[in-house]
């Protein structure tokens, strides 16, 4: 059980997600075989995602939505999700606007069960163009890729342990973090991320992007 915090119930990945990525991906322009190209995984193992026979783990989720240029809640269809304006221009003598929904309370947040053990919750208020910020908790033997596909996405991403004990393979080496460790990295590279302790991880994570590739 997560030390310190009370239970909080979860949204169930969507059923249609694969459907929602498939109609992306078309209304993108982007055929099967070109995305499968840009993810480094094979055309059947995406089609198996599109078409609901397999379901998608947090870090091939990340892939495809950072490749087709969505947001989570663009995926999740989240009713009344707004993306953060761009900075008004102040002029001199001007007086600077109040800055909208800057506090997100801890019950209010968009939680998100991805089935595999791990659950995302968001950390902004709204949607941030280019950057993702979020709570991830990722159960006992969990991990954040089951299937043979590569984890890479557009990016970088910067990670703080907040409590058990994670470990991260990255290309051919791997890192064990635990409580106050931290790690960034460019994630471009396949990479995986496991539970490696006896209790629930919980890691801040904040990816910035797109990256140079």
């Amino acid at each position: 059980m997560h030390r310190g915090a009370p239970p909080r119930a979860h949204d169930p990945l969507p059923d249609d997600v694969g459907q929602r990525l498939r109609d992306v991906r078309e209304e993108r322009g982007i055929g099967l075989r070109e995305l499968s190209r840009r993810l480094g995984v094979s055309p059947s193992a995406l089609s198996q995602i599109e078409t609901g026979r397999t379901r998608p783990s947090v870090m091939t989720l990340r892939s495809i939505v950072s490749e087709l240029e969505m947001s989570l809640d663009d995926l999740l269809r989240v009713r009344g999700a707004r993306v953060r304006p761009a900075p008004a221009t102040i002029h001199e003598g001007a007086t600077a606007p109040a800055e909208p929904d800057v506090v997100l309370h801890a019950d209010d947040r968009r939680t998100i069960d991805l089935g595999t053990g791990v659950c995302w919750e968001r950390l902004t208020p709204l949607t941030e163009p280019n950057a993702d910020f979020l709570f991830v908790t990722y159960d006992v033997g969990s991990s954040s890729s089951w299937e043979p596909i590569a984890a890479r996405h557009a990016g970088r991403d910067y990670g703080l342990v907040l409590s058990g004990r994670i470990r991260i393979a990255l290309r051919l080496e791997e890192h064990e973090l635990g409580p106050r460790d931290s790690i960034a990295f460019d994630t471009w590279l396949p990479h995986r991320i496991d539970n490696v302790g006896d209790e629930p991880a919980t890691v801040i994570w904040c990816r910035v992007g797109p990256a140079e590739r």
